[in-house]
This record gives structure tokens, sequence and C-alpha cells, in this order.
């Protein structure tokens, strides 16, 4: 064996013990850091299969930014730890056949287009060079130009979908009126006491 499948099933292992972490840890920020964790390693094994841009992109989008939100969302929130054990063992059996038919299918499908070496979807992509970033982009932008758009059109639905459920105009908050303030009068905002007034 050489030192390559050593370092796969080492990052294998360890990518599998954290993910299991998520799941299974009582505290959401530990849970968010097992996430982290998982998303490092998964980059890891990504940098093997010599998919560097994508392994980049996972550590830039994923941990740099979504999971650094994530994290600042989860720690402002209190979340009831009771609750969240109480719906794992009652959902346990829910997600353990979730997961079985997931790998299932996973299975048959990587038996399926990866069982003839001669005709399967990584030998039907069109090489444009050596480098991997060039080869994505190629493919992203001609064959698979639609999907993009549309996933392009439906994220910038999202954060305007967002923007439009937070910003809610305040009833609450009390407004200047510039014109009012300066048609104010003195004897409209003072007013003088006597002695025999007090």
């Amino acid at each position: 064996m050489n030192l390559e499948l050593y370092v796969f099933y080492l990052f294998s292992l360890l990518l599998l013990y954290s993910s299991i972490n998520v799941i299974v840890s009582n505290n959401a920020v530990k849970s968010a850091i097992h996430l982290v964790f998982s998303f490092f390693f998964s980059a890891v094994l990504w940098l093997i299969l010599n998919a560097e841009f994508l392994s980049v992109i996972l550590i830039l989008v994923y941990v740099g930014a979504v999971m650094v939100l994530f994290l600042f969302v989860v720690m402002m929130l209190d979340i009831n730890v009771t609750a969240i054990r109480e719906g794992f063992v009652k959902y346990f059996s829910i997600g353990l056949a979730v997961f079985i038919s997931m790998a299932g299918l996973l299975i048959l499908f990587f038996n399926r287009d990866f069982d003839d070496n001669e005709s399967n979807v990584l030998n039907e992509i069109k090489v444009v060079s050596d480098d991997n970033t060039e080869n994505l982009g190629y493919v992203l932008y001609t064959e698979y130009l639609l999907a993009f758009e549309i996933s392009a059109v439906i994220l910038l639905l999202g954060i305007i979908s967002a923007i439009t459920l937070t910003h809610k105009k305040n009833t609450v908050n009390k407004y200047q009126e510039p014109g009012e303030q300066i048609d104010v009068k003195r004897e409209d905002r003072v007013k003088i006491l006597k002695d025999k007034d007090l």
C-alpha cells in the first residue's frame, strides 16, 4: 500500500468520526465545530482525488463563511438541549431508515456508473486542459449552463426573500419631521410660570 492510500484511510476515518459527532453531540456549538472538521477532512479527500479547486472552495466558502455565520447564530440562540435529545430518540428509526436508503442508492449509482471503465461519467466529460479548474469551468458554462443560471436565480430569490421578510417597517419608532420642527414657535414650546402659578 502506498502513502496516498494510507492518507485516504486516515482522513476517511476522521471524517466518519467527526460526522457522527455532528449528529450525536448534545451541544450545538460542539456539533458545529465537528461539522467544520468534517468539511476540512472532506476537502483533504477531494485534494487526494486531484479536485483541488473544489477542495479550496469547500474550505473558503463553507468553513470560512457559512460555518462562521452558523456558529454566530447558534451561539446567540437559546437552544433547549433536552428537547433536542427527546427528538433524537423519537426520530432515530426514521433517520436510520433514510440513511440506509440513501446509502443503498449511492452504492447502486456508483456500481452502475463506474463498473465499465470504458464508458462512465468521468470518461464522458470533455477534457480541455490539464487544469481541473479550467475543465470544471468549461463543463459548467457549456453543458450545465442552464442549471447554473437557474441555481443563480434561485439564490437571488432567496436573498430578496430574506431581505423582504426582515425589512419590515416598525410602527413603534418615532420619526422626525423637519418641516414641523421649523414651524414651531417659542410660545408652543416654552411656558413661563410666575410665582403665583406655582
